[in-house]
């Protein structure tokens, strides 16, 4: 049974898929000549650090509904995150990252290895040069790694993944990482 915050949420987003314009243009080009949705702006939804989504304050509890929303979300090349149809977009709040990679497997050994992850949203991604593994450092100097799943959404890799991962290390021109897809993943260098 959906809770009232859920059903409002799945409306919201139906509204935002559906919407008619009376069939005025409320979309702007950009400069590649494609229409802009028409900037809507903060209708409450949040992806917070551990993975879970919030509409309004609220949790949303149904998988199948952050799947579908996760299916609109886009991140722009100011970092900012948008649920984005045709005609509208809404900003997003992400505390890290939107989604989570729980879970690795590991196909083939040395430089014919591949690495595919699970996200918390079942998305599998298998790291390659299309689908990087990339290293944010910590301000206690540690670092933090996620793969790229799709259009500039990334997963953080969570901590027994990462376990996983530090397991495959092997050196590399002078460098401790991993291989996936034909392309060497080198850890930061820790001082």
């Amino acid at each position: 049974m959906a809770t009232e915050t859920e059903a409002q949420a799945a409306a919201s987003l139906t509204a935002l898929q559906g919407k008619q314009d009376g069939g005025k243009q409320a979309e702007t080009a950009d400069q590649k000549g494609r229409r802009e949705p028409t900037f809507c702006g903060d209708i409450g939804m949040e992806i917070r650090r551990d993975g879970t989504w919030f509409y309004q304050g609220s949790p949303i509890g149904r998988k199948a509904l952050v799947k579908l929303f996760a299916t609109v979300l886009r991140k722009e090349a100011d970092g900012t995150h948008y649920l984005v149809t045709p005609v509208e977009k809404v900003s997003v709040k992400v505390e890290d990252s939107p989604f989570l990679a729980v879970a690795m497997a590991v196909i083939g050994e040395g430089k014919d290895q591949a690495l595919s992850f699970r996200t918390n949203l079942d998305d599998e991604v298998t790291t390659d040069a299309a689908h990087p593994l990339s290293f944010r450092p910590e301000s206690d100097g540690s670092f933090t790694p996620y793969v790229l799943v799709r259009d500039a959404l990334l997963a953080r890799v969570n901590r027994a993944v990462f376990y996983d991962l530090v397991e495959l290390a092997v050196e590399h021109e002078g460098r401790l990482g991993v291989w996936s897809g034909g392309t060497f993943f080198a850890f930061p260098q820790i001082d």
